[in-house]
């Protein structure tokens, strides 16, 4: 199959694109910035969801989207509520608006336990906003979808704002530990490889029109 993956360089976005390669898919990674390895069935294309004509050109043949691009830090989410949600909802919609009368197979969206969660500043309204504006879509046109909740995510060439390698690093160069919240907090931790594990085999038809948390 050939496969769209819209920010297909991130932490998460390259790690599904180089999953999805091993098991011999055609990888197309749309993003703003490329990534320094390309293995060798993956391309790569500038891309910005808020130009149509780069969107036109990205879903040549594409039978399945996996969408990742979103702003994704949540201290910058909450202190930039507009852009972020302005990015990363608008951005699925003009992606969806493309998307809605092609011949898909299915519509893979990254969200978050934060849909479910009273933290997460405007990053977790916007993944909420993102689930709910896909699901009618899917009721109107037919889209099929996967909504994917990732726990937290950990692993080689995570973002700077990665919670797990922070703590790493505040170890190493601090001697110390600083967590914040108030101690109740209940996370996740998943690891890069078993995340794109997990979402290569929500390409089961099971999962069709679901919502998965992995």
């Amino acid at each position: 199959m050939k496969v769209l993956v819209t920010g297909g360089s991130g932490f998460l976005g390259k790690s599904i694109s180089d999953y999805f390669a091993y098991k011999g898919h055609e990888i197309l990674i749309f993003d703003k910035t490329e990534p320094q390895i390309l293995l060798d069935n993956q391309t790569f294309m500038y891309g910005d969801l808020f130009d149509n004509e780069m969107l036109d050109q990205a879903l040549i043949d594409i039978d399945i989207v996996f969408h990742f691009a979103a702003q994704a830090d949540i201290d910058y989410s909450d202190e930039n509520p507009e852009y972020t949600l302005t990015n990363n909802i608008q951005g699925t919609i003009n992606l969806l608006e493309k998307a809605k009368h092609l011949k898909l197979k299915r519509f893979f969206f990254s969200s978050s336990v934060y849909v479910n969660s009273k933290y997460g500043s405007f990053y977790g309204v916007s993944k909420q906003c993102c689930e709910k504006i896909i699901e009618e879509y899917s009721r109107k046109y037919g889209l099929d979808f996967t909504i994917l909740r990732y726990g937290s995510l950990y692993g080689p060439h995570a973002n700077e704002f990665n919670s797990i390698s922070n703590i790493i690093e505040s170890a190493l160069s601090n001697k110390s530990i600083k967590r914040m919240g108030d101690g109740e907090e209940l996370r996740d931790y998943v690891f890069i490889d078993d995340a794109a594990e997990m979402t290569y085999e929500t390409l089961a038809d099971d999962y069709t029109n679901k919502h998965v948390l992995i």
